[in-house]
Order: structure tokens, then C-alpha cells, then sequence
């Protein structure tokens, strides 16, 4: 993920701050920026927030949701719209992600609803025969959420939802370059019945940041974003609890007895859907010798038929990347993965913030573009002689999300899924794939906590026992 999340100035901030297109840079809206000394402020407003949002019932927390999943729903083209000036992504795709924010406001509700704890069998215990009791699901109180700008209405509503359904308030510090769609769904949220104090966006920088996620009061840190941003979380958070996705680095292995069209078509939309600024999109192509040249080909065919530009146009395929800065960060990594021997076999063409859909072979695997996340639209190929040599290839990366693995065989893709370290196995899918339901996080190095809906809800709650002497 960017490094986006924390504004390292500690200049005197501007009273708003515009927010512009990444496609043409025009002004798209603006926000109210948080003072560096309101920290307290916002937290005081956060611990009336947690107490109003802890006596709402279970059915008015699902109300609350289902409520705005529904309004949403109706206006959903505005949001979609939102999304586009924002964020970039095509018209096409941000459809895409409204209706998954619904879904995922939806399934919140759902989980407020039913999930209330369980009976304990104390009895089945020798010694425990006169007791009975259960445990409930208890809010941890202000969880502090900070969310990147590549899902700007998603990736908050699966903070904002599940924290909603457990009870708790949430401060919500929204991307600096994505902060529109966030303030919508928080108004729409208010005008569905939330206490205005249980849900506070903060826009400002890193002296306003620290104070509140280093406040005694906040509980839980739940944070999408970069690494040494996520690190510098973990310093001055204190002790809580931390969720953090910190990006990813997505193999899919192609074996040889795969349906190499299919195979082409989700591996082609996993790489440059979102302009590839997806944290479990595809990024390295791993496919076997026999079948490595029908699987080139065939993919550089169907890259060739993608479009790429305005954001806007119904046609087109990948809209820009977020920022010039982005793009330039991408670009140099590029340069020096194909001056160390890499092949480029499509793209790396500009226009403006566009980078037209990009594949190359042969990247060294010592190269910055191989180690690390690339979050633009690049692919690299290499092609493996063994499965063993495929595994060993795609666990090298020292963080991982999502892989995925093509074949028709069961037993070796059961075989792969055992062994890929990856917090996902997408078998005859692409690395992208994920249900709003699902439990989503990372393996290996800076693998802390679950998202998901029914799984962030159990994050942002306790349980609390109750047992009664007969």
C-alpha cells in the first residue's frame, strides 16, 4: 500500500484543503482540515460517542446500517461519480464498488443482529455442575480507523460497518487524496439514525494523528496502508489492538495442465483492474515451461484490447493512477528493473497520470519492481520447470495477501494451498478475488488481525462472561 496515510508536515495547516481529479487535476471538492491541537477535542467527542453508540440496540444498530446500505443503494450513481473524481477509477469499476459497500454495510447489519455471544456449557465441567452462563460481545469503546485511497468508499465502510454493529465510535482519518466518498457515507450514516458523536472524520496532519491514536482512550488502531507508516503506528500506539492490512505482493502460478484462456482472462483483469492499485492484484505470473508461450501470447492479446484514459468513458479499461508522484515512484522503479536485464513485451507508455497496461519478463528478482509492491499496472512473467520451484518462487516475498494457482488438478491445488504462505489461495481465480465476507489479511511479516465483516466485528469486540451460581 502508498505511504499515503500520515501528512509528515507539521507547517500550520490551511483552513480546507482541495481535493482534485488525479485523470486532468481539476478541483473535484474540499475538506475542513483538523487542527494540530484538536486531537483532545476529537477525542472527548469520541468518549460521548462510545457511550451513546454502546446503548444503541442490537436492532437499531442494524437499522442504522440497513439504512444506509439502502440509501446508497438509491443514490448510487452519485457515489459512483464521487468515487471516479476522486480516486480515478473508471466509471465501470466504481459501479463495482458501491454495490460491494452495500453489501458490506448489509452484512454489518447482519452481524449486529445475531451475534451476541453464546451459551457456555459450564455443567459439561466436573466441579462447574451448579453453574450456568454465557458470554456476551462487548464494544471495545473509540476505534481509530485510517483508510487508503484505492477503495475510498469500501475499504471505510469495512472499518466503519463492523465497528458500528459491535457498538463503538470511530474516528475516521480518510486518505488526504480520497477523503469525498468518505464523508459521504458518514452522512449518510448520521441521516440513518448514528449519534453524530460515534462516527468523527479528522482530515489534517501527523501532531493531530499521533494524539489520537496514541490516546489512552482509543482502544483500537485499524489502519490500511503502507509499512513504515503501519511501524510508525505500532510505536505510538500504546498497548491495543492493531489491525493492519499492509499490502501485498500477489504470485499466481499457471501449471500445465491449465485452461489457458480462462487462466488469461482473470489473470489480465487481476493485474490492471483499479489501474493495479490493488493491494491483492496480480503483480508476478508464474507459468509453467510447456504452456509459457501460448500463455505470453495469449496475454498480450488481450492486454493490446484494453483501454486506457479518461476515467469517465464507459470504454475504457484502466484510468489513471493516483497521483503524479505515484506514477513517477512506479516509473523509477521500472527504469531500473529494465536496465538490470528485464524485457518489456507491452506498455510502459505515458499520457498525463495514465499508465498504459505494462508486462515485462525476465525482472531480476533482487529488483526493487519483483521485492516490492508495485500498486500500478505492471505484470512480470517467469516462467518454472517444477511445482517445487513455482512454490519455492512465490513465497520468497517476505509479506503476503493473496495468491493464486491455475490447474485441473484437485490434488495439486490442494497441495498449493497448503503450501503457499499467502493469507488467501484463490484456486482457478486470480489473486484478486475477494468476498466482502470472507476473512482478509495478510501471512507472514506485518500480518496483524482480520478484516471481513463477521471477522473485523470480532476484532473490535470482547467477550464478557457471565456466570451464575445456582
Amino acid at each position: 500500500m502508498p505511504e499515503s496515510m500520515l501528512c509528515s508536515t507539521e507547517t500550520p495547516l490551511p483552513q480546507f484543503r482541495d481535493v482534485t481529479s488525479p485523470y486532468d487535476g481539476r478541483v473535484v471538492g474540499a475538506v475542513s482540515l483538523t487542527g494540530a491541537t484538536a486531537g483532545n477535542a476529537v477525542i472527548e467527542t469520541a468518549r460521548v460517542g462510545a457511550r451513546k453508540a454502546r446503548a444503541l440496540a442490537r436492532a437499531a444498530r442494524g437499522k442504522i446500517l440497513d439504512g444506509a446500505a439502502t440509501e446508497i443503494e438509491q443514490r448510487s450513481e452519485e457515489f459512483a461519480l464521487t468515487i471516479v473524481s476522486e480516486a480515478g477509477k473508471t466509471i465501470r469499476q466504481a459501479r463495482k464498488e458501491v454495490l460491494r459497500a452495500v453489501n458490506t454495510l448489509r452484512l454489518s447489519a447482519a452481524e449486529a443482529r445475531r451475534n451476541a455471544g453464546e451459551v457456555i456449557p459450564f455443567d459439561s465441567y466436573e466441579g462447574s455442575e451448579d453453574r450456568t452462563g454465557w458470554y456476551s460481545r462487548e464494544p471495545l469503546g473509540i476505534i481509530a480507523a485510517i483508510t487508503p485511497f484505492n477503495d475510498p468508499l469500501n475499504l471505510v465502510a469495512h472499518k466503519i460497518g463492523p465497528a458500528i454493529a459491535g457498538g463503538n465510535a470511530v474516528i475516521l482519518k480518510p486518505s488526504a487524496l480520497t477523503p469525498l466518498s468518505a464523508q459521504l457515507l458518514a452522512d449518510v450514516l448520521v441521516s440513518s439514525g448514528l449519534p453524530p458523536e460515534a462516527l468523527t472524520l479528522v482530515h489534517g496532519g501527523r501532531e493531530m494523528a499521533e494524539t489520537i491514536i496514541g490516546s489512552r482512550d482509543v482502544r483500537m488502531v485499524s489502519f490500511t496502508g503502507g509499512f513504515s507508516t503501519g511501524e510508525s503506528i505500532a510505536r505510538t500506539a500504546g498497548l491495543k489492538k492493531l489491525s493492519m492490512d499492509l499490502g501485498g505482493n500477489a504470485p499466481v502460478i499457471v501449471l500445465d495442465d491449465a485452461d489457458i484462456e480462462d487462466a488469461v482472462e482473470s489473470c489480465v483483469s487481476g493485474a490492471f483492474w483499479a489501474a493495479g492499485q490493488n493491494c491483492v492484484g496480480v503483480q508476478r505470473i508464474l507459468v509453467a515451461a510447456p504452456v509459457y508461450g501460448a500463455f505470453r501470447r495469449h496475454f498480450l492479446e488481450a492486454t493490446a484490447r484494453l483501454v486506457a484514459g479518461d476515467p469517465l468513458d464507459e470504454r475504457t479499461d484502466v484510468g489513471p493512477m493516483i497521483s503524479q508522484a505515484a506514477l513517477q515512484e512506479l516509473q523509477t522503479k521500472l527504469d531500473e528493473a529494465l536496465g538490470a536485464g528485464a524485457v518489456l513485451l507491452a506498455g510502459n507508455v505515458t499520457d498525463g497520470s495514465v499508465l498504459h497496461p505494462t508486462v515485462l519478463e525476465g525482472v531480476p528478482t533482487d529488483s526493487r519492481l519483483w521485492r516490492e509492491e508495485v500498486f500500478g499496472p505492471v505484470v512480470m512473467f517467469r516462467q518454472f520447470s517444477t511445482f517445487e520451484e513455482a512454490i519455492e518462487v512465490a513465497n520468497a516475498i517476505e509479506f503476503s495477501l493473496h495468491a493464486g494457482i491455475f490447474t485441473d488438478s484437485l490434488a495439486r491445488a490442494m497441495d498449493a494451498a497448503q503450501q503457499l504462505e499467502a493469507g488467501g489461495v484463490m484456486i482457478n481465480d486470480s489473486s484478486d478475488y475477494r468476498f466482502d465476507g470472507m476473512p482478509f489479511g495478510g501471512a507472514k511479516y506485518g500480518s496483524m488481525g482480520r478484516e471481513g465483516v463477521h471477522f473485523a466485528y470480532e476484532e473490535m469486540t470482547q467477550p464478557k462472561v457471565i456466570c451464575i451460581r445456582n
